[in-house]
């Protein structure tokens, strides 16, 4: 669109300071006559926008001029370029809006603005990792939920089978390494996680949102209900100080912790989908003591004992 066109010669113009109409058509990939068209068209249109002829001649901003297009303070610049810049594990096409952006910017911003877009490195790998790769319909979905389009999704569940069913994609949301699609469907609201979706089809409806909608507080609630339901067998026991961090960065929100007793331990309960998980507290010898259930102790003891077996004549 020539809107556009205008927009990003503006752009390019007052970054540059001075500029040809062969270095603009360049940039934008025009045709020399179509930039020199576009030059003109901010002339009259009352950018102050000025030619001067000869060898070292150009187009201009008269004396200088800025304008900011971004409508950013110096803070949201700041703040923007910070969590998605170059650096970052944004898109490519998010980093490609991202320079074009800089240059919108006006020269007060643009010096922070682009050391915060490398002060920054996120990696998602865990130490001896990869990089989890991108779901292969991850930016299908993002179209849909960004354009509110109802779309035709197919989906492999737990058993591999393979359905497909009509979704209103209402969000995505991206816990640690994993993306989840929040969609209506014909049963109510269902959670789709990314790396299952087999295809996706835009469809011409227009999604229906649901009234009083809000997709933070909807997978809040996800969560807690998937918390509950992994979380069906309780684990009491008595743990030192020291292992608290430990233990909260094993067991997240599985884990309430009491006050602390006469004996300086903490009353601890954690939460295990199955009984049999708890045996990971036998790493921590003495210094998480289980109280109950009973299984759970006798477990213990019996691993206690293998080991003591193991290496006791060591």
């Amino acid at each position: 669109m020539r809107a556009d066109r205008l927009v990003a010669t503006l752009l390019f113009l007052q970054s540059r300071g001075r500029v040809t109409a062969a270095e603009v058509a360049d940039e934008l990939e025009v045709s020399i006559r179509t930039a020199r068209r576009d030059l003109e068209a901010l002339s009259i249109a009352g950018i102050p926008v000025y030619s001067q002829p000869g060898r070292n001649g150009g187009w201009s901003l008269i004396g200088g001029a800025r304008t900011d297009l971004s409508g950013l303070t110096a803070t949201e610049a700041r703040t923007l370029f910070l969590v998605a810049g170059p650096s970052s594990a944004v898109t490519p096409a998010a980093k490609a809006a991202l320079r074009k952006l800089v240059q919108a910017l006006p020269e007060t911003f643009r010096a922070e603005a682009e050391k915060a877009a490398s002060a920054v490195v996120l990696d998602p790998a865990r130490w001896g990792g990869r990089a989890p790769a991108t779901p292969p319909h991850l930016e299908t979905l993002q179209q849909a939920v960004v354009q509110g389009m109802q779309i035709r999704l197919g989906y492999t569940d737990r058993e591999r089978n393979v359905t497909e069913r009509i979704v209103h994609p209402l969000g995505l949301v991206a816990k640690g390494a994993a993306w989840y699609l929040v969609g209506g469907t014909a049963t109510g609201l269902r959670t789709f996680r990314v790396w299952r979706v087999s295809s996706v089809e835009l469809t011409d409806d227009p999604v229906e949102v649901p009234e009083g909608f809000d997709l933070a507080t909807t997978w809040q609630g996800v969560v807690a209900e998937m918390d509950a339901r992994r979380t069906v067998h309780q684990v009491e026991a008595r743990a030192e100080p020291g292992v608290l961090g430990w233990l909260r960065g094993q067991f997240g929100t599985n884990l309430a912790v009491g006050e602390l007793d006469d004996d300086g331990r903490h009353a601890v309960t954690i939460g295990f989908a199955h009984l049999g998980d708890a045996a990971q507290l036998a790493g921590y010898g003495r210094r998480v003591e289980v109280t109950g259930p009973p299984e759970v102790r006798r477990d213990l003891a019996e691993i206690g004992a293998a080991l003591v077996a193991a290496y006791a004549a060591t």
